[in-house]
């Protein structure tokens, strides 16, 4: 049965934050303990999007010393402007076009949605002029929507076996985006269906890439996610509060 959709209120102090990242960990504790898991092994991410520099310099007074960014310019441009906060690291987690790879290169932990050969080349080139490595995910479209990116599940296995060329980048696990809808029957699917896949894909992985993290999950389906085994929760409403902006304006159709 469908469920309402919440209401996230702003949060605009730090106790606010501290409140709602505790609230959101709790989400997760009672998840975990449903499905016989261990909370430790599922990771918070909390998304950053649309959230201006001020309100994030109280979510590090907060707690959140990890951050997540759809746009490589916003992302950017904050890492940039909060630079003097030691230890912070930026996970982008949106569509990536190769000439944005050098930018990532420079100053991301992590980079979520690898969909692309001619990305992880670019990546890897840049990353070998910066000296650096990078974790990656592979994002797989598991809903089937034109509207989303990703690869095909059934392209995902000879995606993955190319991936060791590639030696600055470090494959961790997979990425995905459920369809976006209150009922839990549509969702669930598309969490189940990457959890499957990793399953079929670490009996023949290359050497150097693994498949241990499944990063699924947004705040309305926290606990959806983690039933189907979700390592990394993506959550940044539930943490910050609602956005005015579409959901449309950071994740765009394909062309």
């Amino acid at each position: 049965m469908p469920i309402a959709a919440p209401t996230w209120p702003q949060a605009t102090t730090v106790d606010e934050i501290r409140r709602n990242l505790a609230a959101v960990r709790e989400r997760i504790a009672r998840a975990c303990a449903l499905a016989g898991r261990d909370p430790a092994s599922v990771r918070l991410l909390p998304v950053s999007k649309t959230v201006d520099e001020a309100r994030l310099r109280l979510a590090w007074d907060a707690g959140c010393h990890e951050l997540g960014e759809n746009k490589v310019q916003e992302a950017q441009r904050k890492a940039a402007a909060m630079a003097d906060l030691p230890g912070l690291r930026w996970s982008v987690i949106g569509h990536l076009q190769t000439n944005k790879a050098r930018d990532v290169a420079r100053f991301a932990s992590e980079f979520q949605a690898l969909d692309s050969l001619r990305v992880a080349q670019a990546l890897d080139q840049r990353l070998e002029l910066e000296q650096r490595t990078l974790d990656v995910f592979v994002q797989v479209n598991t809903s089937g929507e034109d509207s989303k990116y990703g690869l095909d599940p059934i392209a995902v296995a000879d995606f993955v076996q190319q991936l060791p060329a590639f030696s600055n980048l470090r494959v961790r696990g997979l990425m995905t985006l459920a369809v976006f809808s209150p009922d839990p029957e549509q969702v669930r699917p598309c969490f189940a269906r990457l959890r499957d896949l990793r399953e079929r894909l670490r009996r023949t992985l290359p050497a150097g890439v693994s498949l241990e993290e499944l990063s699924m999950g947004m705040s309305g389906d926290v606990e959806i996610a983690i039933e189907e085994g979700a390592t990394v929760v993506r959550v940044g409403q539930a943490i910050f509060g609602a956005r005015s902006t579409p959901d449309s304006l950071y994740w765009p159709t394909p062309s």
